[in-house]
């Protein structure tokens, strides 16, 4: 996977994206979708599209892993690598046990980063 993925939809695809700073909140809201939708894959006990969901979680939060600038970013880099890949390893679980709180805990999570990027880019919806 190109570290520069998440870079290169953001120019093949700007119509309607305002900035890099809206291209996150779209990573963001793109997991919470995702997990929703493995979430009910699990209660619905339908595999295929439990592990189709969860790896589309996994392949937006390693892209926003890829995109980090530490040298940049500092501890907030550090401290965000840190957590996706905390959050890696809870999807993971969620779906090898089916485990809706692991998936439930992920979605709180970048629910909670969703809102303090918002805040703090002034990036309205």
């Amino acid at each position: 996977m190109s570290q520069n993925l998440a870079h290169n939809a953001y120019i093949q695809n700007n119509i309607g994206i305002e900035s890099p700073e809206k291209l996150i909140v779209m990573l963001y809201e793109g997991i919470l979708r995702f997990n929703a939708q493995a979430k009910k894959a699990i209660k619905d006990k339908d595999i295929e599209k439990k592990f189709y969901w969860v790896n589309r979680s996994i392949a937006v939060i390693t892209e926003l892993i890829a995109i980090l600038d530490i040298e940049k970013g500092g501890e907030v880099s550090v401290y965000l690598s840190g957590i996706y890949n905390y959050e890696i390893q809870l999807l993971s679980k969620a779906a090898a046990y089916d485990e809706v709180s692991h998936m439930d805990e992920v979605s709180n999570v970048f629910k909670g980063l969703l809102e303090a990027w918002k805040e703090t880019t002034h990036v309205a919806n």
